[in-house]
């Protein structure tokens, strides 16, 4: 039994995803007793808000700092599937139900702050977003970047947080555009964007996978974690990882808009009793 929890227990202690992850809980399980949602909803939101805690504060971001591949496996659950499925549950309506009476009338002064709605109208744009989505994977896989953030703990969490950040943004526009966003895209934009976050990565993974030397000494220097595999083979599974697994959310992501174009269907949060 010891030896399972050892499994959770966190690699390097974070006060902050901790407080993160416990408000965002205690909100949606407060939002639910007015919201009513969904089965599939709470299984989506679960699932993603687990996954992100799994990857981020246990024994498994000790190999993701210790195995390139691990890691790619940790951002693969940071950028696509944690905040996929979170965003897939529709979240915004049921959290905001959870807020307390003073935090929603602070939360509603927020959202009318003129640098904050520029700040969000900017991200939101569907190029900004497609080169943020596709360029933060990019920008943190640039071999020197990469080593620096890798001994950095400041760099590291701050890598990981904002792939986690640009995920939920970049999900939210694509699976959810109406919620939230002070935008609305049309179903065709939001394919379009799917679309054009695949051949970046497919490229980038293909790079890192026909690589005929060790890009990341990092792993090598602090050694890997898993023995057996030497530094292309480790290159190669990550670079496999983020080729096809990473374009395969875009493509799971695309049916789903098709689905719902064509088969629309009406919320399945129900407001608060009157």
């Amino acid at each position: 039994m010891l030896d399972v929890l050892y499994w959770f227990t966190p690699w390097e202690e974070s006060i902050i995803v901790v407080a993160a992850i416990s408000i965002v809980a205690i909100l949606f399980l407060r939002g639910c007793v007015n919201c009513k949602p969904s089965f599939n909803q709470k299984l989506y939101f679960w699932i993603g808000l687990i996954s992100i805690y799994l990857v981020s504060h246990t024994q498994f971001d000790y190999y993701s700092q210790h195995q390139f591949f691990i890691h790619r496996l940790q951002h693969l659950v940071l950028h696509h599937l944690g905040p996929f499925l979170i965003v897939l549950s529709s979240p915004l309506p049921i959290l905001f139900n959870g807020v307390p009476e003073k935090g929603r009338y602070w939360g509603k002064l927020a959202a009318r702050w003129k640098p904050l709605q520029f700040l969000v109208s900017f991200l939101c744009n569907p190029v900004i977003a497609v080169i943020f989505f596709s360029g933060l994977v990019g920008f943190w896989l640039l071999p020197p970047i990469h080593f620096t953030a890798m001994i950095d703990w400041r760099l590291y969490r701050l890598m990981n947080w904002s792939m986690f950040i640009n995920g939920l943004i970049f999900w939210g526009l694509v699976l959810n555009p109406a919620t939230g966003f002070f935008t609305h895209l049309s179903a065709g934009t939001r394919i379009a964007m799917m679309f054009a976050v695949i051949p970046p990565q497919i490229i980038l993974g293909a790079m890192i996978f026909f690589a005929s030397h060790e890009l990341y000494p990092i792993y090598t220097v602090c050694g890997r974690a898993i023995g057996g595999l030497n530094a292309i083979e480790d290159q190669q599974i990550g670079g496999i990882i983020l080729w096809v697994h990473g374009a395969m959310m875009s493509a799971v992501g695309i049916l789903i808009v098709v689905r719902k174009e064509l088969m629309p269907q009406n919320s399945p949060i129900k407001g608060p009793a009157s």
